[in-house]
């Protein structure tokens, strides 16, 4: 297989598709998508790259955006990175996280197993119980596409996000401006659903159409209503809309394989499928010489296990 590979500093113009919301212009736009990486020759695809410079020099590696976008074409056979030359891109790694059920390139490392809901048939009789529960004391979800969901809505939904991560401790890379929202909700393939009672929005969730799923991509619920957990209503409605889409519904994993969190999902899910990501080394000779024998378990790449703001962000968000 003869194959090169192009940067192209376009801001992911060239992989693009309005139509797949993790390579849609609204999420590259959100997520400052500086590139595209092509692949070129015996097949032609495209993927989405944010390029950071490495700290040090004037070397510089790509990252994929967050959630799932992997490739604009993925090829029956996927190639390895030795396949590639990656000689014109001057970058010393890739880290690629892959679309659900469609590799992009061959191998990978299973990062975890997002649960698949197609249907209510997969909910568990207790959680449809707490969910009619929840129905009988006024709880309701309200469901609008993307572009065309209110100001409170959209402010309502922030609070509850903002809530979440002030709880979880989290990070600055997983907090964002009201920008980052109102890009992702202009997308076509996005919608807010909020779950109200007494006509205030308590928690909420954005879900967004890509490749052939309805995924779960964030959410939060308000402090003052986690005792009655409407995010049990939210997944419920997320999944009544992936049957009207005609779209099973990912809901993604845990935090970390067999948390909590996982298990909750699983509650709902009929299925699972492996999250793949590529850790693609372009230039092993600076890699190693920019890595200097770290051990660095599965953290890609070695170079960057900081645990600052250079480390790879959001393999995995609840």
């Amino acid at each position: 297989m003869t194959l090169v590979a192009r940067l192209i500093d376009d801001a992911g113009a060239g992989a693009a598709d309005a139509e797949q919301f993790f390579r849609s212009p609204s999420f590259l736009g959100a997520e400052q998508v500086t590139h595209t990486l092509a692949i070129e020759g015996d097949l032609e695809m495209s993927l989405p790259v944010i390029v950071r410079p490495i700290e040090g020099g004037e070397r510089r590696d790509a990252i994929s955006p967050y959630g799932y976008p992997g490739g604009n074409a993925p090829p029956p056979d996927p190639p390895s990175a030795a396949d590639i030359d990656w000689s014109e891109t001057g970058l010393v790694s890739v880290f690629v996280r892959d679309r659900i059920g469609a590799a992009t390139f061959g191998g990978g490392t299973v990062r975890n197993q997002v649960q698949i809901a197609e249907g209510e048939k997969g909910i568990r009789k207790r959680l449809r119980e707490q969910i009619r529960r929840n129905l009988r004391e006024g709880w309701g979800v309200d469901t609008a596409a993307g572009p065309e969901a209110p100001t409170e809505r959209r402010a309502e939904f922030e609070r509850a996000y903002g809530e979440t991560m002030a709880r979880a401790g989290a990070a600055d890379r997983y907090l964002y401006e009201s920008t980052y929202f109102e890009r992702v909700l202009s997308a076509p393939s996005s919608w807010l659903l909020v779950a109200e009672r007494e006509g205030r929005g308590l928690a909420g969730a954005i879900a967004v159409a890509s490749d052939g799923y309805l995924h779960y991509y964030l959410g939060g619920t308000l402090d003052e209503a986690l005792e009655a957990s409407p995010m049990k209503n939210l997944f419920a409605a997320m999944i009544q809309l992936g049957t009207e889409l005609g779209l099973p519904l990912n809901l993604g994993g845990g935090l970390t394989p067999g948390d909590s969190l996982e298990d909750f999902k699983r509650g709902f899910s009929t299925r699972e499928e492996p999250f793949r990501t590529h850790e693609l080394v372009c230039d092993p000779a600076h890699y190693e010489e920019l890595s200097g024998g770290t051990e660095s378990g599965d953290f890609f790449p070695a170079y960057r296990k900081t645990g600052g703001a250079d480390a790879p962000p959001r393999i995995s968000r609840g």
